[in-house]
């Protein structure tokens, strides 16, 4: 076992250990000191308290500049004021914990100070604060403190209420204290000496030294040089394998016949395909027809034609004498999914029909709600090769179903689904013996940054559709400012009614459902206020605090479907009084579900209230307008996708983003950057910087903690992509790694089985 595969007890002691493990997911060596300061403080540098955010925990170095211990008995309190230049902070301590800062929180000393920021009386403050003084510093004093801490950098590490910034330095240094007695024995170096030289990058264990104890601000930069390298190289290494494994098992070439099905079904298009259409198939074809499988990765705009590059594919496989499945995460995109493939093949998806084409097939759909009649058919015509095309939910990964030959599987919205799912469905491909495995093509609406598409997908080749069919229309966006402007909320009531009457179709798109099954917070306080932004009650606050809209509007509940839907429409007098209003949630029956979105996209519902179940797939060309509430509470890329639901036929669309938060807030400013582009790439990279990266990379797939501490997917492009191109390199010379045994070693520790796993779920 490597040294920095030592638990952490044998070096910091149970009791730190245990609360390492517990607060921080630390367990090794190895995970302490990969534990890096998120930023340095230097001697005579005071941390800005002006910068500081409330709830935040953190960890500053001030000065004392008063303290008074005021109230008498139990009601004893020692408030402490400490400064750093650019504000003040309140300190306070209660009761028999108010005598030992006392004593030591003296007006001129310096210390350390950690804690949780709160708010009392509209003042931030620290209670009861972990500290730790700096003797000698007050006023200067050149004492042997004051002379170890001259000229260096002080790290500050991301904490935890139990476990404050300098205990961790602690631990840290008690750690690299000891792998220096022993001359690091045991400390394997993963990256190869050759790439290390001719990157300039520096040993592991000198990185390691210089992120934990920099001396200067270009130790800092060696070091972490050199810890995003290890980083991206490991993953990419561990998704070049994957690649060369996947790369190497068997498939059957499948080649369009020239006068088949897929050449009946261009024929018979209304439109010409987009030159990125074409360009994106031809790479498709080109890689069904060799004899190892595909793995590739579609994405693009909302309404770039992602489903028609899909289904030619599909028909290719059908025409080869293949068949083709496509996984939908939901119902309700499922039969979407099927109700426009047989729309758009019309009788050639109507195989062994009177009318039916000479080169038609049947097109099957499988989902958990179908009936036992419904299934049975659709199992025996997949069995039998019957249906050449399948579009379901996770029915489709059950035993029972068999395929004759599955020749592709198209996986729509891959970040829906666990790998094990995925592969389920490709192991159908499997017959007998035969083992030979179908062709995948992964579908996303989701436009992905380059980086984030080469860390998180770098196992699949990935195709980029950019450009909009003929006939699309554009979509404007506003910010509604419901709480300061009410009657820009009562405007774009207005402006729904204006589309119905002028023959069109409007959503209105909630995040709650708003039944008695959620489990969310208490309906309470909307009343007949809720369509035109609410007002919750009261959070918790110091006396005598007036709550901020912004508080206002984070305390109450989400906005609901099922009471905005009657606020709008059941009163007389309401908004949309006298419109054709139905509701459409996940919590609703199959049955009910298909039928609501049947009538609506024919045209006899007016206005859809719905919850975010439209976010892909859906296309009703006459829908116009859409109007989200609480659009502050949904994300940048899924604000994204909901509205390119409208502007899909010739008409132009409009989206209006109905928000309480204020002018200048983090959550308005999300949303005027939506307002702002449909470049969903664009729109797509603001996402990623305002979320931590592991909520893409680490515990949104596997619920591990990231293996990406250091490296930023969105700063790091140049990084990752040296990489992936140095890590194909290697792994094609030496697949199995037989010559890098400390490389090996890292994949094991940084990249355990459970994250490679995951590695591509998105």
């Amino acid at each position: 076992m490597s040294v920095l595969e030592e638990p952490l007890k044998t070096s910091v002691g149970d009791r730190t250990a245990k609360a390492m493990a517990e607060h921080l997911d630390l367990h090794t060596a190895g995970d302490l000191l990969h534990h890096y300061p998120r930023r340095y403080a230097e001697r005579g540098e005071l941390t800005r308290l002006a910068d500081l955010e409330v709830d935040e925990h953190v960890t500053v170095v001030a000065q004392v500049e008063k303290a008074a211990m005021l109230g008498t008995g139990r009601g004893r309190r020692l408030e402490v004021v400490i400064t750093d230049g650019s504000g003040r902070l309140t300190l306070v301590f209660f009761g028999r914990g108010a005598y030992h800062p006392q004593k030591e929180l003296l007006p001129g000393r310096r210390a350390l100070f950690a804690g949780k920021v709160t708010v009392f009386n509209r003042k931030r403050q620290l209670a009861h604060p972990d500290f730790k003084p700096l003797a000698g510093q007050d006023s200067g004093g050149a004492d042997a403190e004051a002379d170890e801490w001259a000229g260096k950098l002080l790290p500050l590490y991301p904490a935890c209420r139990q476990l404050a910034s300098w205990q961790l330095q602690q631990a840290v240094d008690t750690v690299l204290d000891g792998l220096e007695a022993t001359g690091w024995a045991g400390v394997a170096d993963p990256l190869p000496e050759a790439l290390r030289t001719e990157r300039g990058l520096v040993p592991l264990r000198e990185a390691l030294l210089k992120v934990h104890r920099p001396k200067t601000k270009a130790d800092l930069w060696a070091a972490r040089d050199r810890l995003k390298w290890d980083e991206a190289f490991v993953l990419q290494v561990a998704l070049a394998r994957r690649r060369h494994a996947d790369g190497q098992l068997p498939a059957v070439p499948r080649v369009a016949a020239a006068e088949g099905l897929l050449a009946d079904f261009d024929a018979r298009l209304p439109f010409t395909l987009t030159e990125g259409q074409r360009r994106v198939s031809a790479d498709i074809f080109a890689d069904l027809a060799t004899d190892h499988p595909m793995h590739r990765l579609l994405q693009g705009e909302v309404g770039s034609g992602k489903t028609l590059v899909a289904l030619r594919a599909m028909l290719a496989v059908v025409d080869a004498g293949g068949q083709a499945a496509m996984l939908a995460p939901t119902e309700v995109l499922a039969q979407q999914h099927h109700r426009s493939i047989t729309e758009m093949m019309g009788e050639l998806a109507e195989a062994g029909l009177l009318g039916g084409a000479e080169h038609g097939t049947k097109v099957e759909l499988l989902t958990g709600s179908a009936g036992a009649a419904a299934r049975r058919r659709a199992l025996l015509d997949l069995a039998t090769g019957e249906a050449g095309i399948v579009v379901g939910t996770h029915a489709l990964i059950e035993d029972k179903v068999q395929f004759h030959d599955l020749g592709l599987v198209v996986v729509d919205e891959q970040h829906r689904f666990g790998v094990e799912q995925r592969d389920a469905l490709r192991a159908k491909g499997n017959r007998g013996d035969d083992k030979r495995t179908p062709h995948l093509l992964v579908m996303t609406a989701t436009p992905i940054p380059r980086t984030v598409a080469m860390t998180v997908f770098g196992d699949l080749e990935t195709s980029v559709l950019d450009q909009l069919p003929a006939g699309r229309s554009p979509i404007a966006s506003h910010v509604v400012p419901a709480a300061d402007k009410p009657h820009f909320l009562s405007r774009a009531w207005e402006r729904v009614r204006e589309e119905v009457e002028g023959g069109h179709q409007a959503y209105v798109v909630c995040p709650r459902i708003g039944d008695s099954a959620e489990e969310t917070e208490p309906q309470g306080g909307k009343g007949a206020k809720g369509a035109k932004g609410s007002k919750g009650a009261k959070g918790d606050r110091g006396a005598g605090e007036a709550p901020s809209p912004e508080d206002e509007a984070e305390k109450r509940p989400p906005l609901a479907v099922l009471d905005i839907a009657a606020q709008l429409s059941a009163a007389p007098g309401a908004p949309l009084a006298g419109l054709k209003v139905e509701v459409l949630h996940g919590r609703m029956q199959p049955d009910a579900k298909d039928d609501v979105m049947r009538r609506f996209a024919a045209g006899e519902v007016d206005v859809l209230v719905a919850t975010t179940v439209i976010e892909v797939g859906v296309n009703v060309p006459n829908a116009t307008v859409m109007v989200i509430m609480d659009a502050d509470r949904f994300g940048v890329s899924q604000l994204h996708q909901l509205r390119g639901r409208v502007g899909r036929g010739a008409a132009a669309g409009l989206c209006l983003l109905v928000t309480e938060m204020p002018e200048g807030t983090p959550a308005r400013t999300r949303l005027d950057a939506v307002a702002a582009t449909q470049d969903g790439f664009r729109l797509s990279r603001v996402d990623l910087e305002q979320r931590r990266e592991g909520d893409v990379l680490g515990q949104a797939q596997s619920g591990a903690r990231s293996s990406l501490r250091m490296l930023a997917v969105i700063d790091d492009e140049d990084v990752i992509a040296e990489a992936r191109d140095a890590a194909a390199a290697l792994v094609a010379e030496d697949p199995e790694l037989a010559a890098y045994p400390e490389l090996r070693g890292a994949l094991a520790s940084l990249l355990d089985d459970e994250r490679e796993q995951f590695l591509d779920k998105g």
